[in-house]
C-alpha cells in the first residue's frame, strides 16, 4: 500500500514537473524543473529495483548535464524577448512538423506487437547472490562490449564535431609565446642602457616597458651609436 501511494506521488511529481520542462516562461525555471523530474524518475527507478540506473541518472543527468544547462542559460547574454517575437512566424511551420511527427507515432504504435515469447526473450537468468550492478556490468561488458564501444566512439566524435565547429580562434585577442622568434630576435631590440644620475633614484618615469616590435625594429635600426655612447659611462649607471 506505501509502495503504491509512493509511486503515484512520484509519477505525478515527475509529470507536473515535466509539464513545467516546456511550458515555464522562464528557461532558469524549466532547467530547475527538470532537476526535479530526474529526481523523481531516479526515484521510481529505485523502487523498480534498477538502483544502477537511479544513481547514473542522478549523478550523470542532474550532476552533469542539467547543472551544465544551467550553468550556459544563466550565463549566455540570450535575446529572449526577440524568441518570443518571431514565435508566430514559425508557429505554422512547428504545427507541421508536429503533426507529422505525430502520425508517424501512431503508425508505429498502431502496427507493434509483443511477440508471444518476448517475456523469456528479454530476461537474463540472474544469480542470487550477485547484485544488480554487477550483473549488469557482466552482460554490458561481455556480450554487447561491441556496441558499448560504438556507442562510446559515437559519443566521441560527437563531441570532438562540437568543438570544431564551435572553435573560433581569435588570433589578435590571444597572446601566444613563439619560441623560435625568442631565440632569433636581437638583443638590441629589447635591451637599453639607461644613465642614471647618483643619488636621483628610480621613478615610474624610469621604468621602461618592452617596445612594441614595429618601434623596436625602427629603435634597432638607428639606435646603435647611443648604445655606444651609453658604455662610455660608469657601471653604477647601468640598469
Amino acid at each position: 500500500m506505501i509502495a503504491a501511494i509512493a509511486f503515484y506521488v512520484f509519477a505525478a511529481i515527475l509529470l507536473v514537473s515535466a509539464g513545467m520542462v516546456v511550458s515555464a516562461r522562464n528557461p532558469v525555471h524549466s532547467v530547475l524543473f527538470l532537476i526535479l523530474a530526474f529526481f523523481n524518475a531516479a526515484a521510481l527507478f529505485l523502487m523498480a529495483g534498477a538502483e544502477f540506473l537511479a544513481m547514473i541518472l542522478v549523478i550523470v543527468y542532474v550532476g552533469a548535464v542539467a547543472v551544465l544547462f544551467l550553468f550556459v542559460v544563466m550565463m549566455l547574454d540570450i535575446n529572449f524577448a526577440e524568441l518570443r517575437s518571431r514565435f508566430q512566424q514559425f508557429l505554422p511551420i512547428g504545427l507541421a512538423v508536429g503533426v507529422v511527427l505525430l502520425l508517424e507515432l501512431c503508425l508505429v504504435l498502431g502496427g507493434w506487437s509483443l511477440a508471444p515469447n518476448s517475456a523469456a526473450m528479454r530476461t537474463l537468468p540472474i544469480a542470487p547472490d550477485v547484485q544488480n550492478t554487477a550483473q549488469l556490468g557482466r552482460v554490458m561488458y561481455t556480450d554487447y562490449i561491441l556496441l558499448f564501444q560504438a556507442a562510446g566512439l559515437v559519443l566521441l566524435v560527437a563531441m570532438i564535431g562540437a568543438i570544431v565547429l564551435t572553435l573560433r580562434e581569435n588570433r589578435g585577442a590571444s597572446r601566444r609565446q613563439s619560441v623560435a622568434r625568442q631565440v632569433a630576435r636581437n638583443p638590441g631590440n629589447t635591451l637599453e642602457m639607461v644613465d642614471v644620475a647618483i643619488g636621483a633614484g628610480v621613478t615610474m618615469a624610469d621604468i621602461r616597458r618592452p617596445l612594441p616590435e614595429a618601434t623596436a625594429l625602427e629603435h634597432a635600426g638607428h639606435g646603435h651609436d647611443s648604445h655606444d655612447d651609453d658604455h662610455g659611462h660608469g657601471h653604477g649607471g647601468e640598469h
